[in-house]
């Protein structure tokens, strides 16, 4: 009897027809309940050759009564493409990086790419490790916002042929593609906004020294045209997130400056949000007390309250340009020196300054 149980498998005498059922349904699978070769499978998959519209109708219902999936570890030792895209940032939980991806990964998925993100904390030495595994890993493109756009590991991926996009920060090779901003002059507008007010004192939170030169560039030239001296006690570091700008804040407050600012640029809206946090804590109203203004548009500018001032960063643009950039080289139409493809800035005017 149980000899019997065994050769009918689930008792039901369908041993047959469930094989599929008990390992992974393959192209041959299909193939035979299609009544065609494997071969023609293939082609109905790809698109790459001229299948009779009934036999592809065959092959689709066969596809749909298996279940058929394909099975891309089988076709990247194949053909030594991973369909898949490495997008390396310092902090996914940054709305800005979210949105970037967002969009990145919607023009990839119409090509048959998919997207992995690495998280490097803002820190080179997980950089380097990321970077590394990505390229062990044989992603086919990457998408690379630098803690050091010099560093050798983010070069190697380059040297060694991968199709790399740089966003914000070029990277020094030749055939590296970027997406830049034009935040200097973002910068510059927003605090000409601010300055329009009279403030008296103007200070900015900016990000880590090694970022967003073009951020404080943008700022010093619009105080320098309007004629005004920057207090340094007034030029404070904050680290990109919102407790960032709070401490940040904090410190201009309590700073051994005896002027205290009526305006403050942040180089990004979350801090710009910390420093809200930080003058309401303090009693202070924004913005009849002190105006507030941040950089990148995240949903959460129009949330806080007041609205936040800001200047546009358009993330998900720049996803879409990346990925735009990296289809073209992977897919060999283009195969030239490195491209920069530049989006404008725009300031939005809110209720915060």
């Amino acid at each position: 009897m149980a000899a019997k149980r065994s050769a009918t498998g689930n008792g039901r005498g369908d041993s047959a027809t469930s094989a599929p059922e008990q390992s992974r349904v393959t192209i041959n699978h299909v193939a035979a309940l299609a009544g065609v070769s494997p071969t023609t499978v293939s082609h109905v998959l790809s698109g790459k050759r001229l299948v009779a519209e009934g036999t592809q109708g065959a092959v689709h219902e066969a596809i749909r009564r298996l279940g058929y999936r394909p099975n891309y570890v089988a076709r990247s030792l194949r053909t030594r493409r991973s369909h898949m895209i490495a997008v390396v940032v310092p902090d996914i939980t940054n709305t800005f990086y979210s949105v970037l991806t967002r969009g990145l990964a919607d023009t990839l998925d119409g090509e048959g790419y998919g997207t992995y993100v690495c998280n490097t904390d803002g820190l080179l030495d997980r950089e380097s490790k990321f970077l590394e595994d990505v390229f062990d890993r044989g992603a086919d493109g990457i998408v690379l916002a630098a803690v050091d756009s010099a560093s050798v590991a983010a070069l190697k991926p380059a040297e060694m042929g991968v199709p790399v996009v740089c966003v914000g920060q070029r990277l020094d090779h030749p055939r590296v593609d970027v997406v830049t901003v034009d935040d200097e002059h973002g910068s510059y507008e927003v605090t000409r906004h601010l300055l329009a007010r009279k403030p008296r004192r103007v200070a900015m939170i900016q990000g880590p020294s090694a970022s967003g030169p073009s951020r404080i560039a943008g700022f010093t030239r619009a105080v320098a045209e309007a004629g005004r001296t920057i207090d340094p006690a007034l030029m404070v570091t904050g680290d990109w997130t919102r407790h960032g700008g709070y401490d940040a804040m904090r410190q201009i407050l309590t700073g051994r400056s005896k002027n205290q600012p009526d305006a403050v640029f942040c180089a990004n809206d979350l801090m710009a949000i910390g420093a809200i946090d930080a003058l309401r804590e303090a009693g202070l109203d924004v913005p009849g007390d002190v105006a507030v203004a941040g950089f990148d548009d995240v949903d959460a500018a129009t949330i806080v309250h007041p609205p936040l001032t800001t200047v546009v960063n358009p993330a998900y643009d720049i996803g879409v340009s990346a990925g735009q950039l990296l289809v073209s080289r992977m897919s060999g139409a283009y195969d030239g020196d490195g491209r920069e493809v530049g989006l404008a800035c725009p300031v939005v005017i809110r209720d915060s300054a």
